[in-house]
């Protein structure tokens, strides 16, 4: 119902609705009765940036999980040394004799100097190795930031301050040092230095040293964030009622701490690929046979690739610096989405 009420005897009066007046220019209209999870996905799909990003992210690991059978529909696999078996394709340097390391219809990405691998499914295969790393990092990084970060901030006390002293020492750490210093000693504990080591015990030392000082900074950010909701009236009122600690968390904090935890894994996932495929670049992850991105960066470095067939480069260059934007940007959209406050 709508009325006029006579402010001041003037004859002036304004209008009284229970219905929400006219937005101001400029100001967004949020649909009245939908929940913030479906007003978060309606701010993300306005925003172009944000859609393309994570389009351009659900392709990369598309191309990951597909790989096998890309490369079976391809007719190559990224282990035939082809130096051996088309030696008509390579000179006496083992440089492919076609010019821009023999990119042709039958081999799309041209072929690697050396060994002669096919570039195009070594690089499918070797984001499919990155991607699978990162992932399971950014998994385990993300279940420890939960599990220590929310109780030290909710439980607080001797808790809070132990957990907080072994942040601080293990944020003392030069992370990608360690990274380095540390890849050979976990490696030793499954395998003989004196033995080969197996794909799968570098893969496993991988995720544990990235993740050993990887979950420090989710931690601290959902330490502050159940420091905050501990002091809020829902959480006093479910103290009250009788609820234990641990429902308190499960029901009332973890809810409310899925914002900062969502943004905050589109900025982790990106910098363990990048971290990993340093690892592998300066030799201590993956290594020959197994694709890896970072050791298609290593194998581009050296003098023969860097003298002969510089185009061998562009491939995985080109795709990481496209993977790492749009995941970036898409981490952007996804805190705008959440927080329209910060929306540009």
């Amino acid at each position: 119902m709508t009325s006029p009420i006579d402010i001041g005897g003037g004859g002036t009066s304004v209008v009284v609705s229970g219905e929400p007046g006219p937005k101001t220019k400029g100001e967004a209209v949020e649909p009245a009765g939908r929940s913030p999870g479906r007003l978060m996905w309606m701010r993300f799909k306005r925003d172009r940036t944000g859609v393309i990003s994570a389009y351009v992210v659900g392709f990369f690991f598309l191309i990951g999980l597909l790989a096998p059978l890309i490369s079976k529909l391809y007719g190559k696999n990224p282990y035939t040394v082809y130096a051996d078996e088309r030696p008509d394709l390579f000179d006496s340097a083992g440089v492919p004799v076609h010019p821009n390391g023999g990119i042709s219809g039958q081999f799309w990405f041209g072929l690697e100097p050396g060994n002669g691998y096919d570039v195009f499914t070594k690089l499918i295969y070797g984001i499919r190795t990155s991607l699978m790393i990162s992932v399971v990092v950014t998994l385990a990084v993300v279940v420890t930031g939960i599990l220590l970060g929310v109780a030290a901030g909710y439980l607080g006390g001797k808790t809070d301050y132990f957990i907080g002293r072994v942040i601080d020492f293990l944020l003392a750490f030069p992370a990608q040092l360690f990274f380095i210093a540390s890849m050979p000693v976990v490696v030793s504990l499954f395998v003989s230095p004196r033995d080969e080591t197996p794909t799968y015990v570098r893969v496993l030392a991988l995720i544990i040293v990235q993740w050993f000082l990887g979950w420090m900074g989710l931690g601290r950010i959902l330490r502050g964030t159940a420091l905050a909701l501990r002091e809020r009236e829902f959480i006093e009122a479910a103290k009250v009622s009788g609820a234990s600690p641990w429902r308190i968390i499960r029901k009332e904090i973890l809810p409310n701490i899925v914002t900062p935890l969502l943004v905050q894994s589109t900025y982790l996932l990106p910098n363990f690929v990048t971290a990993e495929a340093g690892l592998s670049y300066l030799g201590v992850g993956i290594v020959e046979p197994t694709p890896d991105w970072g050791q298609m960066f290593s194998k581009a470095s050296t003098e023969l690739v860097m003298q002969n067939d510089i185009t061998y480069m562009f491939f995985p260059g080109i795709s990481m610096i496209i993977f790492v934007v749009a995941f970036n940007l898409l981490g952007d959209s996804v805190r705008d989405a959440f927080d329209p406050k910060t929306a540009r």
